[in-house]
């Protein structure tokens, strides 16, 4: 770890001089400092604007390396990542003048892949190098970590209830028939999910599925897809997986895509039958590149949904009450089928959804968004060789053509 002098003003990566990481302390001492901490740090200016649509215009560190006198005179502990030089608290400016909100630097950290992040308090975040992990939030206490190892659902959860994280939506089919995208998107609408198809034939597509996503898409509307399914065993639910595959082959889907079992011959063969083909199904199309999730009813989650698949599988509730009583976890919440929605004729399903699912499903790689194989290279086509023979002793060479 290279060590600087105090007030060394030379520039040490892109956008970070040596100075800015100094003690801030009366005693001007030389510093000890972390090149992967810069080198992360770095990576917030392409990965801010990748995760939220924003340009970073600089980032200011207001604690950088700490003396031990200083780091207990501030609250530290002073054996902590900052005596080490592997610790930074900064702000994130953006280019219009405002600062990046501590939660969504949280997540940029997490994905950056700093080991240490807390979030001090709205406008300040904490990052560091250290060798295990630590996720916390200090607007909770100084040494609060976080209950899960994930800022997406931590932050999801803590702002479930706040008005600004609710994203309204609505979900369509054939029979919502011909859509004004430009108008659904005046009204407010903020995401879609579309009905791709049902059963376990291609032919099955949707009718209206190819328009609905052209038209979303075109209005800059985010777009989910689902499946309707049919299938009474676990080979079936491959074969609609399969199905649904193809009909959304080569698309790019913001929100997740889902799978749709709600036939009462389905709930016949009882919730372990039925868990069967949902993780079927699930397994499938996850293993393609996915974020997939299960839609289903408050009954249904409760009485025919193990346990792990609602676990394991983000929810999509349909539950058609002002507020409904759905114990378990979901992240879109259908919650009435006669909804009115400018450009849509007739009544159609309305959504709220409480996640970021655009975010996190860019940042994955997933649904269309992560890099795409390369293509094979073709196999030149052979029209002419060139060959040697030998007769009575004598060799002969020439070139020989394809005749057909």
């Amino acid at each position: 770890m290279p060590t600087y002098k105090y007030g060394d003003t030379s520039k040490i990566s892109a956008h970070f001089k040596a100075c800015e990481f100094q003690c801030k302390c009366s005693g001007k001492h030389d510093f000890p400092l972390d090149d992967e901490l810069v080198e992360k740090l770095e990576q917030f200016f392409p990965v801010v604007p990748k995760l939220f649509g924003v340009k970073v215009k600089t980032i200011n560190v207001s604690s950088g390396y700490r003396c031990i006198a200083h780091d207990k005179a501030v609250g530290g502990s002073g054996t902590g990542q900052h005596t080490l030089g592997k610790a930074a608290d900064y702000t994130i400016i953006l280019e219009d003048g405002s600062t990046l909100v501590s939660w969504k630097v949280c997540i940029a950290a997490q994905e950056i892949g700093f080991r240490g992040i807390a979030r001090i308090n709205d406008g300040y975040t904490h990052s560091d190098t250290r060798n295990g992990k630590w996720y916390g939030d200090e607007t909770k206490g100084s040494s609060f970590c976080i209950p899960c190892a994930d800022f997406y659902e931590y932050f999801n959860a803590e702002r479930k209830g706040d008005s600004r994280m609710k994203k309204n939506g609505i979900d369509v089919s054939t029979h919502q028939e011909k859509i004004d995208w430009q108008k659904v998107k005046a009204a407010g609408i903020e995401f879609a999910i579309l009905r791709a198809g049902y059963g376990k034939l291609t032919s099955q597509k949707d009718d209206r599925f190819e328009e609905n996503y052209a038209g979303a898409k075109a209005a800059g509307i985010p777009v989910g897809a689902y499946w309707y399914s049919y299938a009474m065993s676990e080979d079936e639910a491959r074969q609609e997986a399969k199905a649904f595959l193809s009909v959304i082959a080569g698309k790019q889907f913001e929100m997740p895509v889902y799978f749709d079992l709600e036939e009462k011959k389905q709930f016949d063969l009882g919730t372990a039958k039925v868990s069967a083909i949902m993780r079927a199904f699930l397994e499938e199309v996850e293993a393609a590149g996915y974020f997939v999730g299960l839609y289903g009813s408050e009954s249904t989650l409760q009485t025919h949904t193990a346990s792990d698949i609602r676990a394991r599988y983000t929810i999509w509730l349909a539950h058609w009450v002002d507020q409904t009583n759905y114990k378990g976890a979901y992240d879109i919440w259908q919650h009435s089928e006669k909804g009115r929605v400018d450009g849509i004729s007739g009544d159609v399903d309305l959504d709220i959804c409480y996640k970021d699912f655009p975010t996190i499903i860019k940042a994955k790689g997933l649904n269309g968004y992560g890099k795409q194989p390369d293509k094979p290279p073709e196999t030149p086509s052979i029209d002419s060789i060139t060959a040697e023979i030998e007769i009575d002793g004598k060799k002969y060479r020439g070139t020989l053509h394809k005749v057909q």
